[in-house]
């Protein structure tokens, strides 16, 4: 019951009143008037919509792609009972638990281009953060390096419920590894790979405290966002009805790939 309340106060009730809201004009302090669709006429019309959009989606899926490849291959090494896996999993889940702004400024030092590490260690003089064509390159490479510790454990745990008799079936009939991981392995794991692509998916397209920390949306809104905008929209220029608008639109996108890319689970592994 006290979960059940909380989840009513503070989720149910929020969704109903903002999508109330986007539908209003409301700057916080004077009172409420309703304008029927003109925030979402106005949100999706910006000039800037259109370039916040692409960044989103390209942010989301090259973060969605690397972040789901990058540790089904960690934890299929693991699997195989390497010496000190259990010290791998440990060290890949590290940037995991660590709060987000602390990872955002330590990045943001290594990355800063007069005293940097990075600029250090390649010898070189590049404005990583503040450059237009090389700022979301960067904020990718860090959400997959915070997010990979967090889907090798979830693929370690769709390994562990394989049935080891079939790899022994397998390597009897002379199967080698990579025709037993596509085989085998990869058809196995569909659950777990679909949640994990689903869940990373939505977390990238939610991604707002690295952008906020590193880059407050620039160079020129390089790696401005939907979610940066939102907040944008809420507590720099206090219009509410707006904010909630585009977090509608965001949700729509959301809830429209989600679709997509379970039709294209079920179509891939069946």
């Amino acid at each position: 019951m006290p979960a059940l309340i909380g989840t009513f106060i503070f989720i149910i009730i929020p969704i109903f009143c903002s999508f109330t809201l986007s539908f209003t004009h409301w700057d916080l302090l004077n009172e409420i008037n309703y304008a029927g669709l003109d925030n979402y006429k106005f949100v999706l019309s910006e000039k800037i919509f259109l370039q916040i959009l692409v960044n989103t989606v390209v942010y989301a899926v090259s973060v969605t792609f690397f972040a789901v490849i990058i540790p089904l291959i960690i934890a299929n090494i693991i699997n195989t009972k390497i010496r000190g896996s259990e010290a791998f999993k440990t060290i890949y889940f590290l940037p995991f638990i660590t709060p987000a702004v602390v990872v955002a400024i330590i990045w943001a030092w290594i990355f800063d281009p007069n005293i940097g590490g990075v600029n250090m260690l390649l010898h070189t003089h590049l404005n990583w953060l503040y450059d237009t064509k090389l700022a979301m390159p960067v904020l990718i490479f860090i959400s997959v390096w915070k997010l990979a510790g967090y889907n090798v454990v979830l693929f370690l745990t769709g390994f562990s419920n394989i049935n080891g008799n079939l790899y022994e079936a397998a390597k009897i009939d002379g199967a080698g590894a990579k025709d037993t991981f596509f085989n085998i392995t990869l058809p196995l794991l569909k659950p777990t790979t679909f949640f994990v692509t689903i869940a990373t998916a939505i977390s990238s397209f939610q991604v707002f405290d690295l952008i906020y920390v590193m880059t407050e949306g620039g160079p020129k809104d390089a790696t401005n966002v939907i979610v940066y905008s939102i907040y944008k929209y809420a507590f720099e220029y206090f219009d509410i009805g707006k904010s909630c608008a585009l977090a509608y639109i965001l949700f729509a996108v959301i809830f429209i790939l989600t679709l997509l890319q379970k039709k294209f689970s079920k179509n891939s592994f069946n």
